[in-house]
C-alpha cells in the first residue's frame, strides 16, 4: 500500500470509516471557496461516502488522504489528462481549515510531485490556482513550481470571474532538483 509518514501528517489511500471526517472537514465554505465546483458544498457523508468509495480500490492510488491524530483532514491528489495532454497531470488539495498556516500542504505536496513522476510517464506535473489564492501560490512555489500564466478571467466562482494562475513543474527539472539535494 501507499503510506508516507510525514513530520506533520500521514499520506494514505482512503479507506472505510473515513466518511464521517471527511464529511466535517470538508464541508466549509472557505474551503470550497478556492476549489473546483464538483467539489460538493454542503459536503455530506453521501458524498463522502461516494468519493471513499471510489478511491478506496485502486492498487496505485492518485488521491491519497491527508490525516492527522487519526482523521482524514484533507486529499492531495492528481488526473492525469489525455490525448495530446497525456504526459501531464493535474495536481490538486485540500486541507481542513482547523489546519491552515501549519506548513502541512509544504510537506505534501512535494512527496506527491514524486510520487507522480516515480509511478508515471507524466512529464509535467500543473496545478490551476484561483486569483486571491496567495497561500496556494506560495505552496506551489516553495515546491519549485513555476507560474506558467495567467488566464484572464478564465474561471467562474461565486458567480464571479476570476483569473486563473497556472504552476507548473517539468519531470527534468524536478530530477535536477533532486541532482542537486543529492
Amino acid at each position: 500500500m501507499t503510506y508516507f509518514q510525514l513530520d506533520t501528517c500521514l499520506l494514505r489511500p482512503w479507506r472505510e470509516g473515513d466518511e464521517e471526517a471527511l464529511s466535517r472537514h470538508a464541508s466549509n465554505r472557505n474551503i470550497w471557496n478556492w476549489v473546483r465546483d464538483f467539489f460538493p458544498y454542503p459536503y455530506t457523508v453521501r458524498d463522502a461516502t461516494s468519493w471513499v468509495r471510489s478511491n478506496k480500490t485502486l492498487q496505485l492510488p492518485n488521491n491519497l488522504a491527508i490525516e492527522i491524530d487519526g482523521e482524514a483532514v484533507g486529499n492531495v491528489g492528481y488526473t492525469v489528462r489525455d490525448d495530446l495532454y497525456r504526459y501531464n497531470a493535474e495536481i490538486g488539495y485540500w486541507l481542513s481549515e482547523a489546519y491552515w498556516g501549519r506548513g502541512i500542504i509544504s510537506e505534501v505536496l512535494p512527496v506527491m510531485v514524486e510520487y507522480i513522476f516515480r509511478n508515471s510517464q507524466v512529464n509535467r506535473i500543473y496545478a490551476c490556482v484561483l486569483d486571491g489564492n496567495l497561500g496556494s501560490m506560495r505552496v506551489l512555489e516553495r515546491a519549485h513550481f513555476r507560474h506558467e500564466a495567467v488566464l484572464l478571467q478564465g474561471a467562474i466562482k461565486n458567480n464571479k470571474y476570476l483569473d486563473e494562475h497556472i504552476y507548473a513543474i517539468l519531470r527534468e527539472e524536478f530530477d535536477a532538483q533532486q541532482k542537486q539535494r543529492g
